[in-house]
């Protein structure tokens, strides 16, 4: 019995590992993405310096967490980026250099569901968190009345659940491969 490998398949199989660069372009555009997070970033950033010393503690929060939700998306935007690229693409070969984040070429798909998921509930809470401060004023009602605030948190609880349900899977699958 001849174990080797028939030529059509060996070269079919080439095949499907190269196409794995076919991903290599998008995550190319999540480069371009995360620009475009940047420069959103600093033109919120700018809207606000000037303003400091005039806005009240409400204002200020709301600013803030503007930022923050900016930069948790970009965050995730970077986990994906990289281990996306490492987990389906290739590893990359930077050395180990002082600038080498220590999750990288260690999270794989489970774990960058598990970061993905959670910075998802993360940005999540704290839009929901802007839409509660934000109560009462005119021009914030007139967008977000009683039924949109209400499906923002059944949005909000559906990511929350789903997150509690993907790590009991993550869990149960490997305690059953324990056994």
């Amino acid at each position: 019995m001849d174990t080797r490998k028939n030529p059509l398949e060996n070269g079919l199989e080439r095949t499907l590992f190269a196409s794995r660069w076919l991903m290599a372009p998008m995550y190319l555009g999540l480069s371009v993405a995360m620009l475009m997070l940047t420069i959103v970033f600093l033109r919120e950033l700018a809207y606000y310096v000037p303003q400091m010393m005039e806005l009240t503690a409400e204002k200020t929060i709301l600013a803030v967490l503007t930022l923050i939700d900016l930069t948790l998306a970009a965050n995730l935007l970077t986990i994906v980026l990289f281990s996306g690229y490492e987990n389906f693409v290739s590893k990359m070969d930077i050395g180990d250099t002082v600038d080498r984040a220590d999750w990288m070429g260690t999270v794989d798909f489970a774990g960058l569901k598990m970061k993905l998921i959670a910075s998802i509930i993360a940005i999540s809470g704290i839009h929901l968190l802007k839409r509660f401060m934000e109560i009462g004023q005119a021009s914030a009602d007139a967008v977000f009345g009683d039924r949109e605030l209400m499906w923002l948190v059944v949005i909000h609880m559906v990511f929350v659940l789903s997150g509690v349900f993907m790590a009991l899977m993550d869990w149960l699958s490997a305690k059953a491969k324990k056994k």
